[in-house]
């Protein structure tokens, strides 16, 4: 009988091999996608390829950094478009392996699958991908879906790697506690302050001292992703976005109260667009301020209610900019609807 094994299919440097594959001549250079391309205005990087990685540049960094570090870098404008139909591509060609596919974005998903050889599977699946859309994709193979998800780094760039219960402790033991999926920099921070370094570390921790610490929901759950546990399953459901976003980086930084208002009701409007396009209300709406000169908070405000209704966005948006320092010049402002879930999707949370 078959074993029942979790693939995660990661895209190599998508958004950057999407670029290339449409001007092959920049092939083997660095290249920077961000913005509308021009590293003197203001804006971020939303991928580097591997060799402008090798300078130091990376997702979220200030274009005008990037161009510094790598100043021969390649600098394009995002075309999400081109992004959005070559991922379609790339999700066709895994549905067509005859699996689950579980979708997590653009670049990549989990596949439910029973085979087995799992390794003779993943090959079918790049060989699949590399066919239908000329790029080439990292394999994660896991006994569930986090060790899956974390395999796949020591996949890349265009490998596979299997990461179980078996040799989670051997391959893990020692890893900085960020290498686990669901746990970022700031809470490493956090783990540090109480002598927790390491992913043996952790999941050696005393639960209770952890609840205790870091709440009595997240502090064992952060136990549990130390120790490998993850026993959510690979849902083929349609991939449907849980909010809408927009946002803008502005070339001049807005020092007016006014002015901040202004731009955010403008984003507010443009967020309500997007959710009466869908069809769905808003639950809750979340305020993004970046002040000069890289600074990031958020702030978010529950709806009394669901809803699509824009001056109800645009009020709950233009409300949180009171909790603002207007003190400080702003460079970015966003603002995010989070909408409410489909039954399905519902059912799904509670599994």
């Amino acid at each position: 009988m078959a074993l029942s094994w979790v693939v995660h299919v990661d895209l190599d440097q998508f958004i950057a091999a999407v670029e290339v594959l449409r001007r092959p001549e920049l092939a083997g250079r660095p290249l920077v996608v961000g913005g509308r391309g021009d590293p003197s205005e203001r804006g971020v990087v939303s991928t580097a390829s591997y060799e402008a990685r090798e300078y130091g540049v990376g997702s979220g960094m200030a274009l005008r950094i990037a161009a510094r570090k790598c100043p021969d870098a390649v600098f394009l404008p995002v075309d999400a478009p081109a992004y959005e139909e070559s991922s379609v591509a790339v999700m066709q060609s895994l549905r067509s392996l005859g699996v689950v596919v579980e979708v997590l974005g653009w670049d990549e998903a989990f596949l439910g699958v029973e085979v087995d050889d799992p390794e003779t599977f993943a090959c079918r699946a790049q060989e699949a991908v590399l066919t239908a859309t000329g790029l080439h994709c990292s394999v994660g193979i896991g006994d569930n879906k986090l060790r899956a998800k974390i395999a796949t780094d020591f996949g890349k760039p265009r490998g596979i790697f299997r990461l179980t219960e078996a040799n989670w402790y051997a391959v893990m033991a020692d890893r900085p506690t960020d290498a686990l999926w669901g746990i970022g920099r700031k809470t490493a921070r956090r783990l540090a302050g109480l002598d927790i370094s390491t992913v043996a570390e952790l999941a050696q921790a005393d639960p209770q001292h952890l609840a205790a610490q870091l709440g009595p929901t997240m502090g064992p759950w952060y136990r549990r992703l130390a120790r490998g546990v993850d026993s959510s399953p690979v849902d083929g459901s349609p991939y449907t976005a849980r909010g809408h976003s927009r946002e803008t980086t502005f070339q001049q930084n807005l020092t007016e109260t006014a002015q901040v208002e202004t731009e955010v009701r403008r984003l507010a409007e443009q967020v309500a667009g997007d959710l009466r396009e869908e069809g769905r209300p808003a639950v809750r709406v979340t305020l993004k301020v970046r002040y000069a000169p890289f600074q990031t908070h958020t702030r978010s405000l529950t709806l009394a209610a669901p809803t699509a209704d824009p001056e109800a966005i645009a009020a709950a948006a233009v409300a949180l900019t009171a909790k603002l320092d207007a003190d400080r010049a702003v460079r970015l402002l966003g603002v995010h609807a989070e909408m409410a879930m489909t039954t399905g999707e519902a059912d799904a949370s509670q599994r």
